[in-house]
């Protein structure tokens, strides 16, 4: 009874341990805006009362989204530990890359894991490497969405990268 039962908490705790995101330790320093959005948040934000077509389209995108967390910092320790992170995550992920845009000294990658469709969306990364006075921006959104449909969240929720998310759900169709 007592293996059992230390099996059954192994394998809870195994499971609260892989359930952490590599990207929490960026949560609580001081240097870096932290933004985290959960899947009851989305279900609240889900329920307001719609007045037109696009606030229509905002309340369907969110019903299908379960967790969006984005980083922000101009600190350039935090902005490397950050790209060292992500690039880590991305070796050991089933990502693809959707589209790399290199602009005004400003770098963007936008990584993907596809769904049912090529346009269905079960996981987008997003990592902007500023440089100079530009800003870092890590963004990790969860769900199953249409890539179709990010133009809505960025204009609503005014994300950081927010331009950038546009481009790669216009440019891919």
């Amino acid at each position: 009874m007592r293996k059992l039962l230390f099996s059954i908490v192994l394998m809870l705790s195994a499971t609260t341990f892989f359930a952490q995101s590599v990207f929490d330790k960026f949560e609580d320093q001081d240097v870096i805006t932290a933004v985290i959005v959960n899947k009851k948040m989305f279900s609240l934000l889900s329920k307001m009362e719609v007045k037109d077509k696009q606030e229509q389209q905002y309340v369907n995108l969110i019903k299908k989204l379960d967790n969006l967390r984005v980083f922000v910092t101009s600190n350039t320790s935090w902005a490397n530990e950050m790209k060292v992170t992500s690039d880590k995550y991305l070796k050991s992920s089933s990502l693809e890359e959707l589209m790399r845009i290199n602009e005004k000294g400003k770098s963007v990658k936008i990584y993907v894991k596809s769904g049912a469709t090529d346009s269905q969306i079960k996981e987008l990364l997003m990592f902007v490497e500023g440089i100079g006075q530009e800003e870092t921006v890590l963004m990790s959104l969860t769900g199953d969405f249409d890539l179709e449909e990010l133009s809505v969240l960025t204009d609503k929720m005014n994300l950081p990268g927010g331009d950038d998310l546009k481009k790669a759900s216009k440019g891919k169709k």
